[in-house]
């Protein structure tokens, strides 16, 4: 079984993407949790390029080619063989963040990036999809809090944001049966709860309406 979360930064997404990974593990689940771009050694290295506070500059093309290899790499080399061997995979993030990000954000072909994400994936698609989906105003105020510097990707501007969210709402509607909207407002506690019961209707092969 295949889980990922998505979202903006400071979204909640992470943190609740741990929750379902322990949740999971205490029901005696055989569970691998991973992050993306990251969970490889190369993948890491990549992620650094990325993210780097530095603001190296990147084409959004190239921006595009460097998540795809990152994920790639974590496909073949972690993803699939954990599959293979009855683990549930947690993963903060998968190939809807490209869509969201360099598609609905960077403005680059949707046809392109999802002809990209089946060749980089090797067509692999995941159970369930959770959009923890918080408003970009919340974001915002959540990253003044967090009184941190951003990464290059933070550093994009409100309106791509506001395009990425609304990318990540577009491919809810487009995916219903795999992507499920859950609102990030309440507290975090809330949030999983929302979350679980997704969970748990995939676990006994059911679904319902979100």
């Amino acid at each position: 079984m295949f889980i990922t979360f998505e979202g903006i930064d400071f979204s909640g997404k992470s943190t609740q993407a741990g929750l379902a990974a322990t949740r999971l593990e205490s029901l005696g689940h055989k569970v691998r949790l991973l992050r993306e771009p990251g969970g490889t050694g190369l993948s890491e290295r990549i992620r650094e390029l990325l993210l780097d506070r530095d603001n190296v500059p990147i084409d959004p093309l190239s921006e595009l080619m460097l998540f795809s290899a990152a994920r790639a790499q974590l496909v073949q080399e972690v993803i699939l063989p954990a599959l293979r061997d009855g683990t549930i995979v947690v993963c903060d993030r998968f190939f809807d963040s490209t869509t969201a990000y360099q598609g609905y954000g960077r403005n680059l072909p949707l046809g392109e990036i999802r002809s990209l994400n089946r060749f980089s994936t090797a067509g692999t698609t995941p159970d369930l999809t959770l959009f923890v989906d918080v408003d970009p105003d919340e974001i915002m105020q959540r990253k003044i809090r967090a009184g941190q510097e951003p990464d290059r990707m933070e550093r994009s501007g409100d309106v791509f944001f506001r395009m990425v969210a609304e990318g990540y709402r577009t491919i809810a509607r487009d995916e219903p049966e795999r992507v499920v909207v859950i609102g990030g407002m309440g507290t975090i506690e809330e949030t999983h709860e929302k979350i679980w019961k997704h969970v748990e209707r995939i676990l006994s092969g059911t679904r319902s309406a979100s």
